[in-house]
This record gives C-alpha cells, structure tokens and sequence, in this order.
C-alpha cells in the first residue's frame, strides 16, 4: 500500500515557537507604502514599493511588503504547480491536487480546518491556473504580536489570532492527507462540469483552440482534464504530485501587511520548513508554431463563437508595455478599435475583446467575438481586416494618448488592496521580474510611441497566420451591414 513520507511537524513546539515571537507590543516604526503620484496627464502615476526580499535557510524566496495602516496581513504562497505540470496522461492532476488542500490534514478534518479558520476571523483560500498554483491566508494582525524580550514574559504569552492562524497554515501545507471521500466528491463535482462543458460552446471552442495553438505542449491540455484522465487519478497520483510541486524550494512566498521585518521573516521561515523538501521544476519548454487555419465545431445555436489566436509572448518579454498597451486599444477595452468596429458601428455583438496573456512560456494572444450565425463569416472577416490593418499601421495620435490617460488613471486601483499588492509580488517572484517592476512598466508606457506598438505587433503577430475556431451552426449567411446602420444584436449565451 502506498504511504507518504512527509516532513512532520510538531504541532507543540510550533505553536511555543510562533508564541514567542508573535506576541507583545509592536513597533509601529515600520515601512510604509509610499504614496502612489499624483494623477495627471502628464507624467504617468509611478508605483514605488518598499520591496524587501530574501530567500529563507531552505531557499525559498520571499517578498514583503509592509503596511502598518491596516491590521491585516496577507499570505500568499505561489507554486510552480499549475496544469503545466500535469503528467501527459494525468490531466487535471494539478488542479484536484490544489483544490484538495484543505480538506484533511493529519490532526484536522476539512470540517474542523475550515472551523478553525473561520473562528480566527482568518481567509484561507487555493486556486489553480495554467503556470501556477497558489495558497492564500489573510488574517487579522491587530493584536500585539512580538514579544518584548527585555519584559521576559514567555510564560504570560498568548497566541493571537495571527499566530494560531499561521500555525494551522502551516498544518494544511505540510500535513495533507488528500482524503479518498474528499478526491472522490471533486472528482464528481468536476464531471458534472464536463457534462456542464457538452451544452457549452464557448468552452468546446476555447478547449480546441488552446489543442490547436500549443499541440502536445503543456499548456495544450485543459486545466481541468477529461472525463478520462480525471478517472484515472489516484490518491497516490496526488501525494506524488504534492511532494513534487508543492516544495519548498519551488515556491514564491509573498506577505503584505502589518508586520516588521523581524516577524516577517520569522512567519516565512515557519511557512517554508513546514513544506516537503525538494527540487525546484524546470523551466517549460517553447511551444511549437501551430499550423494556421479554421476548425468548426457544429452546435445547433442562433449564434457563432468565435475565437482567433496566435501564440503571444512570455511574461519577460521586453515588447510587453508596448503590446499591452496596444492591445488596450485594439480591444482591451469598451471604447477599443475592435469595440467601435463591430459592436457600436454595426451591432454585431453585445461584446468583443483581445487580450495578450503573457505566461512562462509564451501564452496566447485571442480575440473572442459572438455574433449571429447568419453574419458569422462576414464578422470574421472584418475582425482579420481590423486586426491587420492595427499591426500595419498602428493606432491613431489620439487613440494613442486616451489609452495613456485611461491607464495611468486606473494603474492606482491595482493597488488598492493588500491583496491587490501580494497579487502584484506574487507575479514579480514568480516570473522572476524586478523588484521595481511597476515603476518601469509605467515608464516604458509613458515612452511607447505609434513606431514602438507598430514594430512589437509585426513582430509577434501576422494576421494571415492565425489559428481560428468557430463553434456555431453551419447556415447561410448574410452580407454585413454598412457602418451606422445597425441590426439586432444577439443576446449572447451563458458560458457559466
């Protein structure tokens, strides 16, 4: 019978430890948040952090931010241990792997885990994506939590609220069980959703187009694996896949919040030797270039979705301000190109958008747009005229300088939040970026020119060469009408 060798933890000598540091008085002489500029056209809102950043004994690396002005402190752990890393024949491995943390430790039940948690006023949550798989704590931290040494009060220490929760964080990362009865639930919640998934055209498009653009590639398979592969899964699958992935040495620790220095690094070093030991994983591999050209997938339906793709960039890439920004308005946002063009001037759609999604390896760039059946092949049309005519000759002077000012107005409310931040940090240590990272991606946007998005677009995209897929019904179609001169638009369907 399989059995997994985990490091153990004591759960007594943790909790005296975490005591002892985590109680007392706290110094309120800490860094703060500098302030973010202020708004104008000109210059742009800079974003300035007091990043501080070590690796622990073990070798995890570590960001923090500290913020004395909330009593809060958020956790976030990032793992290299998105579907990316799923075995080829295991899809889906990473996601029920992430979603079973929690459900069972060596001392607790999920029941009492999430008891716990919610007495503590604390927030634990988990979340699985294509490159990473991450581990949230929010807790209160507004009671003292450093000891006085000089006073020599251990044995009046108390833990708080902070303590207690970060000693059942640690429970949950380095003593899961993956109980049978709580895989064997997720694994039915997750083929409910693939029955889900057979009503759902949007999904099959984007299942097929993600096939179609990377192949046999990691990021070729879906997240959630098949009605197949998530059968297979074992319990022994998901404790080999925990020891691997979920290492210390393969993660990226990030606190935010109202704690010094000295107690930030005492609560990663707790966080980091309660996580197996092991190897970081490698770098992904650079996916393969697809083979342009349609698919169809027939559904009977009053509408078409459609999707078009090419693969976009890796998350380092130096043309990222530039095709960020460019992207914003081709068809980031609601007044975008491809906004204006199909959706205000001729009423082909309730919605249209492009997004790059930088990852890393080089992630994907679509455009997605459901319109009318019968005008689905003319949409398409416009949408490929649109697009090669934006990577000819770029955006306009005006389009150019509304983009600048919508971005450096809204840049602000991605820090709003501790959460915001640790979101922010988390991809900073993650993608291996700097650490003055926001500060220089306002910058270089501020010193992107029409040339600059013209040359980054020709260089990662052409528009003759994409990968398209269509889910909808094969039926005649009708001519477009003339700019100005709307139709009806089509309600689109739910996709969830």
């Amino acid at each position: 019978m399989y059995r997994r060798s985990l490091p153990m933890i004591k759960p007594l000598a943790l909790v005296l430890a975490l005591t002892a540091l985590l109680v007392g008085c706290p110094s309120h002489n800490g860094a703060k948040l500098q302030s973010l500029a202020k708004l104008s056209e000109q210059p742009p809102v800079t974003a300035r952090m007091d990043i501080q950043q070590w690796r622990t004994s073990g070798g995890t690396r570590v960001l923090f931010v500290s913020n004395r002005w909330l009593e809060m402190l958020d956790v976030r752990l990032i793992f290299a241990a998105g579907s990316s890393r799923d075995p080829q024949d295991k899809a889906g491995l990473a996601l029920l792997t992430n979603a079973l943390l929690g459900e069972g430790t060596e001392l607790k039940d999920a029941n009492a885990i999430a008891q716990g948690f919610d007495q503590l006023g604390a927030e634990f949550s988990t979340s699985s994506h294509r490159d990473m798989a991450i581990v949230s704590l929010r807790s209160i931290s507004n009671d003292p939590y450093r000891r006085s040494i000089e006073r020599n009060e251990r044995e009046q220490c108390q833990p708080t609220h902070l303590a207690r929760s970060l000693l059942l964080l640690t429970e949950v990362l380095g003593q899961p069980t993956f109980p049978e009865d709580a895989l064997a639930r997720i694994k039915n919640q997750l083929r409910a959703g693939f029955e889900h998934d057979k009503q759902n055209p949007g999904k099959q498009a984007r299942t097929l187009l993600f096939k179609r653009l990377y192949g046999e590639h990691p990021y070729g398979h879906p997240s959630e694996g098949t009605e197949q592969s998530i059968a297979a899964i074992t319990q022994a699958d998901v404790q080999d896949f925990y020891q691997q992935a979920y290492n210390a040495s393969n993660a990226v620790i990030v606190l935010v919040g109202n704690a010094d220095d000295a107690t930030a690094k005492y609560i990663a070093e707790q966080i980091a030797s309660a996580l197996p030991q092991g190897q970081k994983l490698p770098e992904l591999p650079a996916p393969a270039t697809p083979t342009a050209g349609k698919s169809h997938i027939e559904y009977p339906s009053q509408q078409t979705h459609l999707l078009l793709a090419s693969l976009g960039i890796k998350r380092s890439d130096p043309d990222y301000a530039a095709l960020y920004l460019g992207n914003q308005i081709l068809g980031g946002g609601f007044g975008s190109r491809l906004t204006e063009e199909v959706r205000e001037k001729r009423g082909l759609t309730y919605g249209i958008y492009s997004a790059f999604t930088p990852m890393a390896a080089p992630g994907p760039f679509i455009i997605s747009v459901q319109t009318k059946a019968q005008q689905s092949e003319g949409t398409l049309e416009l949408v490929q005229q649109i697009l090669a005519d934006f990577i000819a000759n770029g955006p306009t002077e005006q389009e150019l300088a509304a983009a600048k000012r919508e971005l450096f107005g809204s840049f602000p409310l991605t820090l709003m939040s501790n959460a915001d931040i640790a979101g922010q940090l988390g991809a900073i240590g993650f993608y291996d970026l700097p650490l003055d990272q926001l500060e220089r991606f306002m910058q270089q946007v501020k010193q992107v020119s029409i040339e600059d998005i013209k040359a980054a677009f020709a260089r990662h995209l052409d528009a003759e060469q994409l990968v398209i897929v269509s889910a909808g019904p094969t039926t005649g179609q009708q001519p477009l009408p003339p700019p100005g001169e709307r139709i009806e638009r089509v309600m689109p369907v739910p996709e969830h």
